[in-house]
């Protein structure tokens, strides 16, 4: 049975049991209980659910216990950059997501129009982070890609600095799969049952596609 309605769910941060605000909680974009405004355009707004994959489905973003969720210090560093992609690109808007032990669902809006984002954090784009730093200064709005690509190469960077200096389990070649899952949601229906998937996921991680030991 899946988290019942209004009631945020119990999250589990460093393998201590916590209720309420997770680090950099955003209470308009993390696990949102409202449904879509009546009359949502969901034939012409992009609304996506998003799944990526760690490479060879390693576990390395915490664990399952009893039911709920458990990040370590590389799921919650996921779980930020995730977050921060709403302040990197103003016409992302971040619905229901979920940190799993060897993977990654979300719920991403691309809305439409031109962004007014300045250079990030005041650093002139150099060396590796420049494809990066152009992607989030563009004036045009991006494509999932961009957005997808851009929060994959921030989280490898910040795993590989993990590995170096917090002894982080290595990965193999590559933190994430080359692609990812990308759906379109064009129905009402659609999004709550993408939502109740996201919600159950923990629940039922053994019967996951994804489950690895």
């Amino acid at each position: 049975m899946g988290q019942p309605q209004g009631i945020a769910p119990t999250i589990f941060l460093n393998q201590k049991r916590i209720t309420g605000a997770p680090v950099q909680y955003k209470p308009n974009i993390h696990h949102r209980r409202s449904i879509r405004l009546k009359g949502y355009d969901y034939s012409q707004a992009g609304l996506y659910f998003i799944t990526i994959c760690i490479q060879n489905r390693l576990c390395l973003f915490g664990e399952i216990d009893d039911g709920a969720m458990v990040l370590n210090n590389a799921g919650e560093m996921v779980h930020g950059q995730w977050l921060a992609l709403a302040d990197r690109f103003h016409t992302v808007e971040l619905d229901e997501f979920i940190v799993m032990p060897n993977h990654f669902h979300g719920i991403i809006e691309l809305i439409p129009g031109h962004s007014d984002i300045g250079q990030p954090q005041g650093i002139a784009p150099t060396g590796a982070q420049s494809s990066i730093e152009q992607i989030t200064t563009t004036e045009i709005s991006p494509a999932i890609g961009d957005v997808i690509g851009a929060f994959k190469s921030l989280s490898t960077n910040d795993y590989i600095a993990g590995v170096k200096q917090k002894n982080w389990r290595l990965f193999d070649q590559k933190l994430w799969q080359r692609n990812y899952y990308e759906h379109v949601i064009r129905s009402e229906q659609s999004y709550l049952d993408i939502v109740e998937y996201i919600r159950n996921n923990p629940l039922k991680w053994t019967e996951d596609k994804y489950y690895n030991k």
